[in-house]
């Protein structure tokens, strides 16, 4: 029997044969049908006690400090102090000359012998009726002017000494001994520092979390790293108009004299405490033009996208207000290539360690 060969037309070849070539694949199973894991560090959201502060920048005046001036002019004859010394209060600074003021006093001690004689002398003549009304009066005038320059004669003396008002370091000192001083001349500085304040103002919003008798902790330039402590004890009873802020006034020991008036003065003031506060590091979060987000892990290691609410800025850590719950981990690191439902892998346990402390 023949067997007839059918020899099909060339493009028809081609045709089936790019039709065999489209049929689809069969689809591949295993780990090739999905992404590889991406690496990832993760720290669990823990609650902790956390003390809320407000910095703010403030300055050191002197508990007491005074301009030591003359009250009357004259020549100066001792000067009793060194420039930085420590005084007691009641302490002779400065002598000026008193030989004038002496002398006046004097004058006016002998004016008021004669005007006392006088007096008692009208003063038995108006009795016995023999001088008129007018003339005592007048005696008894001059007896009283002069009484009244005694006291004006004793003052001028007594200022011709001027002595410490409250006990502190003199500043540097200003004339030297001879010179013709006048009055109200600045001779040096009077400052106590056993005591130093801190003022500073409060913007208006914090106001209601600050307090009499709270702590304040604060740092200088000059000594960085040494904290020094103190306690406010005074609130202005009123806001500054243009900057809604309030004065307020700490006290801080000073017993070595380390801190000096017109240092600025870096405090951290302490408003709250919470005792449970959610924390996690602040590398986790994912600032969006509308709000922000971090990357959790679920129990299938895949990332759940969540949103967050933030409250406290610490340092290196946030606390998280809503959107995550203690014991969840969030993601620290890996972020950039994370997207929602992405599988993950935990990194070594020893990358997690910058973001324990």
């Amino acid at each position: 029997m023949i067997k007839t060969l059918h020899i099909l037309p060339v493009p028809v070849v081609l045709l089936v044969a790019l039709l065999a070539g489209c049929k689809p694949k069969q689809p591949q199973t295993g780990a090739s049908a999905s992404r590889p894991a991406v690496q990832v560090v993760a720290i669990e959201a823990k609650t902790q006690p956390v003390t809320e502060t407000l910095s703010l920048l403030g300055n050191i005046v002197a508990n007491e400090m005074v301009e030591i001036k003359a009250e009357t002019e004259g020549t100066v004859e001792e000067i009793n102090f060194n420039e930085g010394q420590r005084v007691e209060k009641g302490a002779l600074l400065l002598k000026l000359d008193e030989s004038k003021p002496a002398a006046s006093l004097a004058q006016s001690e002998a004016n008021h012998m004669l005007a006392h004689s006088n007096f008692e002398r009208a003063k038995q003549l108006h009795r016995d009726k023999l001088i008129s009304q007018q003339d005592f009066d007048q005696a008894s005038a001059s007896f009283s002017a002069s009484e009244a320059t005694i006291l004006l004669m004793r003052r001028q003396l007594k200022d011709a000494r001027i002595y410490a008002p409250f006990a502190g370091m003199t500043g540097s000192r200003q004339i030297s001994p001879g010179q013709v001083i006048s009055r109200n001349q600045t001779l040096t500085w009077l400052v106590d520092l056993d005591v130093v304040k801190v003022e500073v103002t409060i913007p208006e919003k914090y106001l209601s979390q600050v307090r009499l008798g709270m702590p304040l902790d604060f740092s200088v330039a000059a000594f960085s790293g040494k904290p020094f402590h103190g306690e406010v004890y005074f609130i202005s009873p009123q806001l500054d108009e243009g900057t809604r802020t309030a004065l307020v006034k700490a006290r801080i020991p000073n017993p070595d004299g380390a801190l000096k008036a017109g240092m600025f003065a870096s405090l951290d003031l302490k408003l709250r405490i919470k005792e449970d506060a959610l924390l996690i590091p602040e590398p986790a979060l994912v600032s969006g033009s509308d709000a922000v987000t971090v990357f959790t892990i679920d129990s299938k290691s895949t990332a759940v996208m969540k949103r967050v609410k933030v409250g406290l800025r610490l340092a290196g850590k946030v606390e998280i207000l809503d959107g995550v719950a203690a014991g969840e981990r969030v993601v620290v690191e890996g972020t950039q290539k994370l997207y929602p439902g992405a599988a993950v892998k935990l990194a070594p346990p020893a990358a997690e360690e910058p973001y324990l402390k």
